[in-house]
């Protein structure tokens, strides 16, 4: 029997407006990917990012070229030929993962040889705004084990230090989605280094990376917008100690195993990571995070209404519904 697929696009509404250094956004615009073979359905969801120069139409379009060439599960392997990393492949790549794990009746899990975790700690997201406001953000949290706290260059220290303040026992990884300089990297390192930050998440536009090479600072770097794929590794040694693993980067869970293991391999940290997607973007990622040092699949709580059979997400502890929506091996 061929192979049927669809792809399209979904507008999720977020619980409430979503701001990094780039811009904001009330909505999750994803892409939604359905394999169906043999009476089984796979799918996969991924997020164009225009950082990335991707867009909704793009990777529809990239679908609409490459998905009628396929005619197996057998094909992961052929999709970096077929597709360049991003999220046209993630989707793509999940869904056929999904579709596997049905006509086998075997978890993807077990197919990629990880052992899922039962539970594990998720940062939660503090949006770049005035500080009283991500005081408040902050405080809603209660002493949550992890935060992430989205930043611009604008007050820095005394963002951070308000949100120590009212967390004082949470650790914070902080994220400059490239909005940052040297010289303010330099400034502002030693004094997070003693509220709790345990990370700085790509500083530095991901061009200026060279920048970086005879940096030596308090808290650590993890590369984010400059680490797409394994192949991407080397190029950040004596940069970066840490790396975040996106499968919207990867371009799916394929190459995010890779990724994983090679980075693990290397030395470097690991951050699992995502864009702001429902569980069924989530639910691939939550598959590595056994042995990640960080975690950051918060996504489902931004999103007002999340899938039926998501993620359940309590105070930063993130678990595996009843029955999840993907990769569980039945319909």
């Amino acid at each position: 029997m061929s192979m049927q697929w669809r792809a399209y696009h979904e507008s999720l509404p977020l619980a409430r407006e979503f701001r990094i250094s780039r811009g904001a956004k009330t909505h999750a615009d994803v892409i939604v990917v359905e394999v169906s073979q043999h009476g089984a359905t796979g799918r996969g969801e991924a997020v164009p990012y225009a950082r990335y120069g991707e867009s909704i139409d793009q990777a529809l379009a990239q679908l609409q070229r490459v998905a009628p060439r396929l005619t197996d599960i057998s094909m992961h392997s052929d999709l970096p030929q077929l597709l360049e990393a991003g999220a046209a492949r993630n989707a793509l790549d999940c869904a056929l993962w999904d579709l596997t794990a049905k006509l086998r009746h075997t978890p993807v899990s077990e197919l990629i040889g990880f052992t899922p975790p039962r539970h594990c700690l998720t940062a939660q997201t503090v949006s770049v705004g005035p500080l009283e406001q991500m005081r408040e953000e902050a405080l809603s949290l209660g002493q949550a084990q992890l935060i992430k706290v989205k930043l611009d260059p604008e007050s820095v220290v005394d963002k951070i230090r308000a949100i120590h303040q009212v967390c004082p026992t949470s650790q914070f990884i902080v994220d400059a989605n490239e909005g940052w300089t040297l010289k303010l990297l330099e400034q502002v390192a030693p004094q997070l280094s003693s509220m709790n930050v345990a990370l700085i998440e790509q500083p530095l536009p991901a061009h200026d990376d060279e920048l970086l090479a005879h940096y030596r600072g308090p808290v650590p770097l993890c590369a984010d917008e400059s680490c797409h794929t394994a192949a991407t590794l080397p190029s950040l040694k004596n940069k970066y100690q840490a790396v975040n693993i996106k499968l919207d980067k990867t371009g799916g869970l394929t190459e995010a195993v890779a990724l994983y293991q090679a980075a693990k391999a290397q030395n470097f940290s690991v951050m699992v990571g995502c864009m702001v997607a429902s569980s069924l973007a989530m639910a691939p990622a939550f598959l590595l995070c056994q042995g990640a040092d960080f975690v950051d699949l918060d996504g489902p709580i931004l999103i007002k209404q999340d899938r039926p059979n998501g993620f359940i997400i309590e105070n930063g502890i993130m678990r595996n519904p009843a029955q999840l929506l993907w990769g569980m091996g039945s319909d």
